[in-house]
């Protein structure tokens, strides 16, 4: 979550004080009596089944569309479904000047998730005319922020002196004297808690997207462990975790309700700020992530142009398996080794494309010609990726945020296999038409694969076509970013909060 140390420090220093009678007398975490062992997993397994069990509403895609009138505040579905796209060739209804907390900021050519994410939203935003201040860790290359045609420029403010450490202290002194210089700002945006609670607490005009949050960091913990072989220990780190995953959500519901303005990235995710948080529902607001429309595109034709580069055949029984991002155990990769390892000695036409790198990269070696291993790939590249399979697959083990890979593939027109996760279940895969869903373990991915192989390629095509049309009108940078700018204009005067009739 990324939570400061002297945060951290402050949370529990007032657990400490809490449990001793208010003296203090020793630390409450570091007691390890097998007793408070056992409650401890049994809080944890408990808090964790009831966010398994937690499920947000299926959102029908096929219901036909409903006018919606009100308060903004008030909706609890995605503002990604208002029909505010009309307004994306108009120029905004007020000019905005924001600030920007970021940990990361995109410098090399494979960023991650969060960092591309924040790149595509502000730099949409600034393409609308408003005036964008990023502040944000340097890195060992320099960090540039090229100005958007026709537009301010996104404004970089770095501190150089430590390159990949993020001095929060050194961004909050640039944000106050840049706010002091001229025109103040009107909406101040941290991205996951980039600027702490001791300091965004002190904000009006606050909102702060949340792209994980601790409660979905107990399941997270959970399945990592449960891909353990049952003859191995249980790892110390997962040891530990128990010590540290509870104080966690607790301190997190117990400070979260002082930000003023939440986004939740996922249906499921607002739930869990509204229901369990309890954060009031008029400050917390769902708006879904979104990608690069002019970026992933279906292109039939450059798929299979990729496809008789790297070696795999073009015809109507292939069928191609793709993954994509880092190969490490925490996105699933031991479950798909092994269920692939088996499926491919049953089918000798079926593919499996590897866009990533990370410890699995030399295991999947192993698995011969079937698996076809592309290490890290541009951002760029991945279109061609996308294009070139019939099916995405991601196996992961940490419910928490929504991965971009799942929005992009199906962008590019291709159906998507997912770990069944409250938050991919309420917003990605909404319609059975759009793909599949499993329990995250190898033996259910694996009879998830076999029902795929039998439907074959040209079903893949159409369940493709239906991805394609859905996540054109829920996952376009320009929906993600006409959400966010009227939230912003929401913070700044409430007369931007109602919303007149359109459809959603």
């Amino acid at each position: 979550m990324g939570r400061s140390s002297n945060e951290l420090r402050c949370f529990t220093h007032h657990n400490n004080k809490i449990m001793n009678g208010g003296k203090n007398k020793r630390p409450f975490l570091s007691i390890s009596s097998s007793l408070f062992t056992t409650l401890l997993f049994v809080v944890l397994f408990t808090v964790a089944a009831l966010l398994l069990l937690h499920s947000t509403p299926t959102v029908t895609a096929s219901l036909p569309h409903k006018p919606w009138t009100g308060d903004l505040r008030t909706a609890e579905f995605a503002w990604n479904r208002l029909s505010l796209d009309e307004d994306f060739n108009l120029p905004p209804q007020d000019m905005l000047k924001i600030a920007v907390f970021s940990r990361k900021w995109p410098s090399g050519s494979t960023p991650g998730g969060m960092e591309r994410h924040a790149r595509t939203l502000h730099s949409a935003l600034a393409s609308r005319g408003h005036e964008v201040h990023v502040f944000t860790s340097s890195t060992s290359k320099p960090v540039t922020i090229s100005p958007v045609p026709n537009s301010p420029i996104v404004h970089s403010h770095v501190d150089e002196s430590e390159p990949g450490k993020w001095q929060y202290k050194k961004a909050w002194e640039q944000y106050k004297l840049e706010n002091g210089n001229g025109r103040p700002f009107d909406v101040v945006h941290s991205e996951s808690v980039a600027l702490p609670y001791f300091m965004a607490r002190l904000l009006p005009n606050l909102a702060v997207s949340w792209h994980g949050i601790a409660l979905e960091s107990l399941s997270s913990a959970i399945y990592q462990d449960l891909v353990r072989p049952v003859d191995q220990p249980m790892s110390a780190a997962f040891n530990a975790s128990l010590q540290t995953l509870i104080p966690k959500v607790l301190n997190e519901i117990r400070f979260f309700k002082n930000y003023q303005h939440h986004v939740a990235t996922s249906d499921s995710s607002g739930e869990m700020l509204r229901d369990v948080y309890q954060i009031p529902s008029k400050r917390v607001h769902v708006i879904i992530n979104g990608v690069d429309n002019n970026e992933f595109n279906y292109d039939k034709k450059q798929g299979q142009n990729f496809r008789t580069e790297i070696g795999i055949p073009n015809n109507n029984v292939t069928l191609v398996f793709g993954v994509a991002g880092r190969l490490v155990k925490d996105k699933g990769h031991p479950l798909l080794f092994e269920a692939f390892s088996n499926l491919r000695t049953k089918h000798p036409n079926i593919y499996l494309i590897v866009a990533g790198s990370g410890p699995w990269e030399e295991r999947y070696k192993e698995l011969g010609d079937q698996v076809i291993i592309l290490g890290s790939l541009k951002p760029s590249e991945l279109r061609v990726f996308y294009n070139a399979i019939d099916i995405f697959v991601n196996p992961t083990l940490r419910p928490q945020g929504l991965d971009l890979t799942l929005m992009e593939a199906m962008m590019s027109g291709k159906p998507v296999m997912a770990s069944r996760f409250p938050s991919i279940k309420g917003t990605i895969v909404v319609n059975e038409e759009f793909g599949f869903m499993f329990a995250p373990n190898a033996e259910e991915l694996e009879a998830t694969m076999e029902v795929v192989v039998a439907e074959g390629p040209e079903r893949m095509a159409r369940r493709g076509k239906a991805c394609r049309e859905y996540a054109a009108s829920m996952f376009t940078a320009s929906k993600m970013a006409l959400a966010y700018e009227r939230l912003f204009l929401c913070i700044k005067n409430d007369t931007f909060c109602v919303h007149h009739p359109h459809s959603i």
